[in-house]
């Protein structure tokens, strides 16, 4: 297996400095799910008392993001990945802590597979779901991930 959560929050350290200083924190990876972690407070507030949407979208994005390195880690290939879109829907203020998770590990490699057989770069959409600490759903975020053979 790839790396480890605290492996990948080492690396927001030094090369995502914004999720890092907002509290963005992986708690958890396997080969299917990532959990991470962020906490309502001063550094990632808006003006209307609850969490930034970016600050959300940065742990939605690393969640479904540290499934792809995993994979490309492990597939030894030199393969790119890039977000090509994404979209969001807030449906209750962020405050506390909000864990994302995302669950679609299993799309990965199929993806890869495809990209190193054919040569041509492949897309597939990964979601993060939100939820505060009594598990009530407050924003969901799709990642349509683009990888492909790096020339």
């Amino acid at each position: 297996m790839g790396l480890s959560a605290g492996q990948f929050n080492r690396f927001t350290f030094f090369k995502l400095p914004a999720a890092w200083w907002t509290g963005v924190r992986v708690r958890s990876i396997s080969e299917q799910i990532c959990t991470v972690t962020v906490k309502y407070g001063w550094r990632n507030q808006n003006p209307f008392n609850s969490m930034f949407w970016a600050v959300q979208g940065m742990a939605a994005e690393l969640s479904t993001g540290a499934l792809v390195i995993n994979r490309i880690r492990d597939n030894g290939k030199r393969i790119s990945m890039l977000v090509q879109n994404n979209n969001a829907n807030f449906s209750k203020k962020a405050r506390g802590k909000i864990t994302f998770t995302c669950n679609d590990g299993d799309l990965i490699q199929a993806a890869l597979n495809k990209t190193v057989a054919t040569g041509e770069g492949q897309t597939f959409w990964m979601r993060s779901t939100g939820v505060d600490e009594e598990g009530t759903v407050v924003s969901t975020f799709n990642f349509e991930w683009t990888v492909r053979i790096r020339k």
